[in-house]
């Protein structure tokens, strides 16, 4: 399940780094988004734990027992509004006229980040 969980998240990066490149930078940091989750729900597997069927990135860390300081809080939670998949149509308008390619160029360094200290943990 782990393997599963991270092969699918890694494939969700190279998802968004194409996305990126072509300019799609809403759906870039929605593809972040799931590629996080993914990784978070892959250690909570490794912590022998049932993970939630949710989206909500504190909560998964909360589980997945992953440091949470208030700066990571706020981060999470930033990402978790990339969520847009069932978003009513003015929030999608919204959210991307907000993914700015320098926007999306600080958050996807973000996400690399959190990402990678998740990974280190498994």
């Amino acid at each position: 399940m782990i393997k599963n969980w991270l092969l699918k998240a890694e494939n969700d990066i190279a998802t968004a780094n194409d996305l990126y490149k072509s300019k799609h930078y809403d759906w870039c940091l929605f593809i972040w988004h799931l590629a996080i989750e993914k990784a978070l729900k892959a250690k909570i597997s490794s912590l022998k734990k049932e993970y939630l069927y949710t989206h909500k990135l504190v909560k998964l860390a909360e589980l997945a027992e992953f440091p949470i300081n208030k700066k990571v809080l706020e981060q999470l939670r930033e990402i978790t509004s990339y969520n847009i998949e069932a978003r009513y149509d003015d929030y999608k308008l919204s959210f991307y006229k907000k993914a700015t390619k320098e926007y999306t160029s600080k958050w996807v360094i973000i996400c690399e980040d959190i990402f990678k200290i998740i990974i280190k943990t498994i």
